[in-house]
């Protein structure tokens, strides 16, 4: 039998996750994060020793829509999935697509060089190279001992 070490950070936030997806579900026209009609974009973030890679999936979104502000510790990425003309109201028989407008803030690990940012948006994903900045590269902290 094997034992395993109880962490309870990870089951706060297991516990977190099924009550935010249980509203999404019970109240689909609003969103518990924004607290109005939109849609959160899932993301990742990879960290290399040069840069972070956030990649952002925004189906449907045209790059127009989308607006990136990057400062030294953060990225705020905002926009707006408009429905589209042809879809009448009155002849939908159901949708489960979200619209509206949408904001993530993303707070980088470490100190990145935000005039640097290099953007790319294929096929609805978004990917942003966050080259990290010179002070947080080579980082090293000397520990002293009693």
């Amino acid at each position: 039998m094997t034992i395993v070490r109880w962490n309870s950070a990870r089951e706060i936030n297991t516990l977190q996750r099924e009550m935010n997806r249980l509203f999404d579900d019970v109240f689909p026209t609003t969103n518990h994060l924004q607290g109005v009609s939109g849609f959160t974009p899932v993301a990742e973030l990879e960290e290399t020793e040069e840069s972070y890679y956030l990649r952002v999936e925004l189906p449907g979104i045209s790059k127009e829509d989308i607006d990136i502000q990057v400062t030294a510790d953060a990225v705020s990425i905002s926009g707006d999935r408009k429905s589209s003309a042809e879809a009448k109201e009155d002849r939908m028989v159901r949708s489960e697509f979200r619209y509206g407008s949408f904001q993530r803030v993303f707070a980088t690990p470490g100190r990145i060089n935000h005039q640097a940012v290099a953007a790319d948006y294929t096929d609805g994903i978004l990917t942003l190279t966050l080259p990290k900045a010179e002070e947080e590269k080579n980082k090293v902290v000397k520990v002293n001992l009693g």
